[in-house]
C-alpha cells in the first residue's frame, strides 16, 4: 500500500516539476516578463495596448474634413456575399457575429458610410495589428526625402554596424529587402499541435512579448537563407527597420511619426506601444493604435499620391515604389496562395499588400490581423477602412469582392 502511494504522488507530482523546469527555462531564455505575458495574453486581440506601456502622438490643427454624403443601403449591400456567406439575416447581424468594430467608405472624398459597431466609436482606439506596418515603411520613405537614409539598397548594417561584428552575412541584407520581406532571417512559427496557439518559442510570440525587443534584434536574431532569394512574411524585418529609423533620424519612431505623418494630417491622437518602460522601444510590426477615421487619412495621403491639398507629404515616387506590383518579381518566390501566375493574384511590396486584376487595375492595402483594413481602389479614388477582432467571418478577400463589384 505504501508503494501504491509511493507511486501515486510521483505520478503527480512529476508534470509539475517538468512545468517548472520548462517555465524556469523559458524565464532563463527569454525573460519572466516574457513569460508572464505569454501565459495571461497569448493570443493577440485589440485590446492588448491596454496591457502595454504606450507613447502618444499627437495630431493636427488641419481642417479638412471628408464631405458627408451617407448612402448607407448602397455600402451595405456591397457586403451582402459576405453576409450571406457567413448564414446571416441582415448586415447589422453580420457585423456583430464579425466582430466588426468599424466600417468606413469614401469615394472621391465623399464619405459614404461611416459606422461603428460592437461598442466602438469614432473616439475609440483601434488597434493596427500589421497595418503598421505599413506606416513604418512610409517612414523610410521620409527619412530617405529628409536625406536621411541615402537609400534602400543600403546594407542594414550601414545603420546598425553591430550586426556586421556578429555575422559579416548581415551586410548582404538591404533594406529593400526587408521592405519586401525577403531578408531570409530565421523566423520560427510553429503552433501547439491541432491548435492556433504559438508554441512559446514562436517567432512572432517571441517579438510581440519580449520585453527589450531592440536586444533580442542585436543579440539573438540569424540569418536562415540568402537574402533576397525568397519570400517570408516575418516581423522581424520590420522592427529592424524601426531600428534603422531610430538610428538614422536619432528620435524615437513615435516622435518621428508625429513630426513626419500625424502633425501634418491626421485629425487626433495615436499611441505606439512599447516593449517596457526600461526598453524604450516601439513594436513596430502591429501595436500602433489609432482612429479608424485616421485610418482613412492615410489612405487618402497614399490614394493621391503622397500629396495633402497641395503639399507633397511624402515623395510620389516612394508611393509609387511602395504600392504597385514590381512586374520583375518572379511570382514563384510567393506561397501558392498568391495566384502564381494568374493575372488575378496578390503581390507584396514595402509592407503594403496588393490585388492585381486581369484588366490591368489593382488595389492596394495596409493589412492587419484579426480584421484591420486600408483598402485603396486607385481607378474608382475609394478608400475602405474595416476594423475589427475576428477573421471567422471576414477576411481580406472579402475587400477584393467588394472591389470587383464596383467595375
Amino acid at each position: 500500500m505504501k508503494n501504491l502511494i509511493k507511486v501515486i504522488k510521483v505520478v503527480l507530482i512529476t508534470p509539475v516539476v517538468l512545468l517548472v523546469i520548462f517555465v524556469l527555462a523559458l524565464c532563463l531564455k527569454y525573460s519572466p516578463t516574457y513569460v508572464y505575458r505569454l501565459a495571461t495574453m497569448n493570443v493577440a486581440d485589440v485590446y492588448d495596448y491596454q496591457k502595454f506601456e504606450n507613447r502618444k502622438i499627437e495630431g493636427s490643427t488641419d481642417t479638412f474634413k471628408f464631405v458627408k454624403m451617407l448612402d448607407e443601403n448602397y455600402v451595405e449591400n456591397l457586403f451582402q456575399d459576405r453576409v450571406d456567406q457567413s448564414g446571416f439575416g441582415s448586415f447589422d447581424e453580420w457585423a456583430e457575429k464579425s466582430q466588426t468594430t468599424a466600417l468606413i467608405f469614401i469615394r472621391k472624398d465623399t464619405l459614404l458610410y461611416e459606422k461603428y459597431f460592437n461598442g466602438f466609436s469614432r473616439e475609440s482606439y483601434f488597434h493596427s495589428q500589421s497595418m503598421a506596418k505599413s506606416f513604418i515603411s512610409f517612414l523610410i520613405g521620409a527619412a530617405i526625402n529628409d536625406g536621411l537614409i541615402t537609400s534602400i539598397d543600403d546594407p542594414m548594417t550601414k545603420y546598425i554596424p553591430e550586426l556586421k561584428e556578429r555575422d559579416p552575412d548581415f551586410e548582404k541584407i538591404t533594406i529593400k529587402n526587408l521592405l519586401e520581406m525577403r531578408s531570409g532571417l530565421k523566423y520560427f512559427t510553429g503552433y501547439i499541435p491541432g491548435t492556433y496557439i504559438h508554441l512559446p518559442w514562436h517567432a512572432e510570440a517571441v517579438g510581440y512579448y519580449h520585453p527589450n525587443v531592440r536586444k533580442l534584434l542585436l543579440k539573438k536574431v540569424v540569418i536562415d537563407r540568402e537574402p533576397g532569394k525568397s519570400f517570408q512574411y516575418n516581423n522581424y524585418n520590420t522592427s529592424y527597420l524601426g531600428l534603422i529609423i531610430e538610428r538614422a533620424t536619432n528620435k524615437t519612431v513615435s516622435e518621428y511619426l508625429e513630426e513626419k505623418l500625424w502633425s501634418e494630417i491626421m485629425a487626433y491622437d495615436a499611441l505606439f506601444s512599447i516593449d517596457s518602460k526600461r526598453s524604450g522601444f516601439e513594436y513596430m510590426p502591429s501595436r500602433l493604435i489609432a482612429r479608424a477615421i485616421d485610418y482613412a487619412r492615410f489612405g487618402r495621403l497614399f490614394l493621391y499620391n503622397g500629396n495633402w491639398n497641395g503639399e507633397q507629404v511624402i515623395s510620389e515616387n516612394w508611393v509609387t515604389e511602395s504600392t504597385r506590383e514590381k512586374k520583375d518579381m518572379p511570382r514563384n518566390i510567393y506561397p501558392d496562395w498568391f495566384g502564381g501566375d494568374n493575372c488575378k493574384h496578390v503581390y507584396y511590396t514595402y509592407q503594403w499588400w496588393g490585388h492585381a486584376n486581369c484588366d490591368s487595375t489593382f488595389q492596394f492595402m495596409a493589412s492587419g490581423n484579426l480584421g484591420q483594413n486600408i483598402y485603396v481602389i486607385p481607378d474608382k479614388e475609394i478608400i475602405i477602412v474595416h476594423c475589427g477582432n475576428s477573421l471567422e467571418h471576414y477576411g481580406d478577400f472579402d475587400l477584393w469582392n467588394v472591389a470587383d463589384k464596383l467595375r
